[in-house]
């Protein structure tokens, strides 16, 4: 007989899971804090807070040390906001004209980089009748996605530290290499960067906060630090690539984010029968199969299962079996395997010695580790741990 799990997630029916540790995240920000430090940590939020869920991730970042917060949209802005989150909101990319209304009303933190966006941030400063709104400016030092080459960035730069409706609060610009730990392009970046700053201080202006690194200029490039560094990936205890795990010295680390589920079927297959779509995995021997419920549709992607994926079943890796199915994948659990409805199943983190990363999970399917945690699907309860704590998932 199974009982209700007394989680705040109770209701959730399916005995599926992401833990996250926001004991970790707080242990994150202040190691990352301490390792930049004098300059200042910015968390990035965005994405749900790269799938570990923005508002809380957002809370625990500042109580271990970031001085401000950083997303990619407007409304990712305003769901902090709602959230009961007052600390300081940067939005990465320049918001649509008609979005401005909403940065102003919730006090975010606007990137600038267009003629278009600075006229319409600054009619909706007036409309509401404020002044000294801040506001950071983007050059463009080569990446080429967004922001202002740095000719023109300067000059929007200076041009918003001359307005009344606005205080040039950031500089800013954003690298393209800096996880490749031997590229030179991030110093050329870095140097273009610091141009474009003596520029504006011959014009007289000097942005309070200059800022460049993500995590891997912030960990691996530390003349890019400046006044603050924004660090996502590693907020949440994961490098920013695989060769620095082993290649360079990081702070220690620890994953937020671990996906479980239970197994929910069991049954004996012989040897030559083949399972799930496709009929693509065939069993050499006898063996045990264990249905867990997870599947695409949860962010386990099918390439996993056709590339040598591996979860974790009392205590040992075990192969996943065939195809991985919208809702469920198959597990493989070997002749005589005493494996049982109930059982908990490992998918990302730590059961007993044995270990899957996000780093392994995204170097089998040809991503990175960025893309395996935020493509854990809303569908998936987040599971906030106390320090210590430990879930047994929304059923046992």
């Amino acid at each position: 007989m199974t009982t209700a799990y007394t989680h705040p997630c109770v209701g959730y029916l399916r005995p599926a899971w992401a833990e996250v540790d926001l004991d970790a995240i707080r242990h994150n920000a202040a190691a990352l804090a301490a390792t930049v430090a004098p300059a200042s940590l910015c968390a990035v939020v965005k994405a749900g807070g790269y799938g570990h869920g923005a508002v809380e991730v957002a809370r625990a970042a500042l109580d271990g040390g970031a001085g401000c917060l950083a997303v990619a949209l407007v409304e990712e802005g305003r769901d902090l906001r709602a959230g009961g989150i007052t600390a300081p909101v940067l939005v990465l990319s320049e918001p649509a004209p008609a979005a401005m209304d909403e940065v102003v009303l919730h006090r975010l933190t606007p990137t600038l980089y267009t003629p278009d966006g600075y006229e319409a941030l600054r009619d909706s400063v007036r409309r509401a009748g404020l002044r000294r709104f801040a506001v950071h400016v983007k050059a463009d030092t080569g990446m080429h996605r967004v922001g202002a080459n740095p000719e023109q960035a300067t000059s929007l730069a200076v041009q918003v530290d001359r307005c009344e409706e606005f205080d040039l609060e950031g500089f800013w610009t954003h690298f393209a290499v800096s996880d490749d730990i031997d590229s030179t392009f991030t110093a050329v970046q870095v140097a273009i960067f610091e141009q474009a700053v003596a520029a504006l201080a011959a014009a007289g202006v000097r942005p309070k906060v200059l800022h460049a690194a993500n995590s891997a200029g912030a960990l691996w490039h530390p003349t890019s630090r400046f006044d603050m560094v924004r660090c996502g990936i590693s907020i949440y205890g994961i490098s920013p690539s695989p060769e620095g795990l082993t290649s360079r010295p990081l702070p220690d680390l620890r994953p937020a984010l671990a996906l479980k589920a239970r197994v929910s079927h069991v049954k004996k297959v012989a040897a030559g029968e083949r399972l799930s779509y496709g009929l693509r995995y065939r069993l050499a021997h006898d063996s045990v199969i264990a249905t867990v419920p997870l599947g695409y549709a949860d962010g386990v992607t099918r390439s996993l299962s056709e590339r040598g994926g591996e979860v974790i079943v009392g205590g040992a890796r075990r192969p996943i079996a065939g195809t991985v199915t919208m809702d469920q994948l198959l597990v493989d659990c070997g002749p005589g395997s005493e494996v049982q409805v109930g059982d908990e199943v490992v998918l990302i983190g730590d059961q007993g010695d044995c270990c899957v990363t996000a780093w392994e999970w995204a170097e089998r399917t040809g991503t990175i580790a960025y893309e395996v945690v935020c493509g854990v699907t809303g569908r998936v309860p987040r599971l906030y741990l106390s320090p210590g704590e430990r879930a047994d998932g929304p059923l046992q």
